[in-house]
């Protein structure tokens, strides 16, 4: 079997777009959804429209959490901007996502950890601002308690793929539609994919086990650039030219 794993969309619809495209192009039919689909200055009524029709399993992120959370006026601009392009429906949608799924019995999938939607599940960010990869037993620790033998899980926004002691797999597909972004939280720092991209990872399930490959799909990055600056959000447009944040 071939599975595409999708995550961090953050409203991208021209991303979305590709992204779809290049998988129907692979031939795989089989499509799940790791979360985060709206927050962002761009077209996140679309991105909803589109999944919606989509019917793929998904689960909830952080941002698709603050959307059904919060009131507007407390929300970060990026959450503002797509809960002001929410029909009840869409929110509805999001109401009825699960925090965490289990797709096929063998393939574990959450946003960022099995308890917390906001907590990294590989990195750890330091004082000063830099990112730096767990140890294997503070990774393994979060993954005490599943049974199934890949983990799916993004909130990142950077690939990765990484083997457990037991033989269980971890793999994060990247994100669709925001190449970097900076956070305050636990400390202020940037993750930065390094490219304009949109980016999503197929599994392959053969008798030797499970393979991943990482996809790194070309769209109409200034289209989104230019969106996203006629919004007034210049890092926006920034990380959208080029994968990195000035």
């Amino acid at each position: 079997m071939r599975l595409a794993v999708i995550a961090d969309i953050h409203g991208n619809d021209l991303a979305l777009q590709a992204v779809l495209v290049d998988i129907a192009a692979q031939g795989i039919e089989e499509i799940v959804n790791l979360g985060d689909c709206f927050s962002g200055p761009l077209e996140p009524g679309k991105v909803a429209a589109r999944l919606m029709a989509l019917k793929i399993p998904t689960v909830r992120g952080n941002h698709d959490r603050y959307l059904i959370e919060q009131s507007p006026d407390a929300m970060w601009p990026s959450d503002r901007i797509a809960h002001g392009e929410m029909l009840p429906a869409h929110l509805d949608w999001i109401r009825a996502l699960p925090a965490t799924h289990i797709h096929r019995g063998e393939f574990y999938m959450c946003h960022a950890t099995p308890e917390d939607d906001n907590r990294y599940w590989l990195e750890e960010v330091l004082e000063d601002g830099s990112v730096r990869r767990k140890s294997l037993a503070d990774i393994e620790a979060l993954a005490a308690r599943i049974e199934q033998p890949v983990i799916l899980f993004a909130h990142s926004h950077l690939p990765a793929v990484l083997r457990l002691s037991d033989g269980r797999l971890m793999v994060n597909p990247g994100s669709v539609g925001c190449p970097g972004y900076d956070d305050v939280a636990p400390y202020p720092h940037k993750m930065e994919a390094g490219h304009p991209l949109a980016s999503y990872a197929i599994v392959d399930k053969s008798a030797d086990g499970y393979a991943v490959t990482f996809r790194n799909v070309p769209y109409d990055h200034m289209a989104m650039l230019r969106l996203a600056e006629s919004y007034g959000r210049p890092q926006w447009a920034s990380v959208l030219a080029t994968g990195w944040l000035e």
